[in-house]
């Protein structure tokens, strides 16, 4: 069974850093950085005064790590966006126009390959670059989607003829796609990163789940008659995964 703990943040140059705390059966505290998240575990019977200390003391640590280590930083936060930068993705290019403006939600919208992004001047939120990502990966998605129908139609029609209901793109940061019961494909936005011949074979892996919802050898034996390399796509994924994010 996991071991419980609390959910915290830190604020870091106005950027969030997931914080777990446990309190365990221990005689010491240890701080620790983690795939997504800062951790600090400390002993359960601790008071709550020195408990306080221990906390500025990890956040005190915790922010000398990212302010000593770049690619902790990129991990964690990826690219931070401002005005007038470019964005290559899913082979085109966009350009970056970033203004505060005097209304009250955030939005975006793309014209000619320039994304448009309003940023609310009311609701000054410290973590902006979050708000950011999620515009980039919802406008972006929206301008990608057709291409990527395309491509899984294409795959579809030359190797599988299955019924397909939808086809979505989605900020999913947990996986690269899905396959539903009800036949609907879902891809990951961080997958737009990636290089073609990767997404196509993510699209070949879940239009395989389409006949066999599982990752049986018979699942394996389909996608691999389809596309015999695709481990070198998984490898490709497992290595380059990180730097597929918004």
């Amino acid at each position: 069974m996991a071991s419980k703990h609390e959910k915290s943040f830190i604020s870091y140059n106005h950027q969030p850093i997931a914080v777990k705390i446990y309190r365990e059966a221990r005689t010491n505290t240890r701080f620790s950085i983690a795939k997504n998240a800062a951790i600090i575990r400390m002993p359960s019977g601790v008071a709550k005064r020195e408990q306080i200390r221990l906390y500025k003391e990890f956040e005190k640590w915790t922010k000398q790590q990212f302010d000593t280590n770049e690619a902790l930083r990129a991990r964690f936060f990826g690219r931070l966006y401002q005005n007038g930068d470019e964005l290559e993705i899913f082979g085109r290019r966009y350009q970056l126009d970033i203004q505060k403006v005097n209304r009250k939600t955030h939005a975006a919208k793309i014209n000619k390959g320039i994304i448009h992004i309003e940023l609310s001047a009311i609701d000054e939120t410290p973590f902006i670059q979050n708000v950011i990502k999620t515009l980039l990966s919802r406008t972006i998605a929206h301008d990608c989607l057709p291409e990527l129908e395309q491509r899984v139609d294409a795959w579809n029609d030359a190797h599988f003829q299955e019924t397909i209901n939808h086809v979505r793109l989605k900020n999913n940061q947990s996986n690269w796609g899905s396959c539903s019961s009800n036949r609907n494909l879902n891809f990951s936005t961080r997958l737009l990163f990636a290089p073609f011949d990767v997404i196509d074979y993510v699209i070949v892996h879940e239009l395989a789940h389409l006949k066999e919802l599982n990752h049986s050898p018979r699942f394996w034996s389909i996608v691999s008659a389809i596309m015999p390399n695709y481990k070198d796509k998984e490898k490709w994924l497992k290595e380059n995964g990180s730097l597929c994010s918004f």
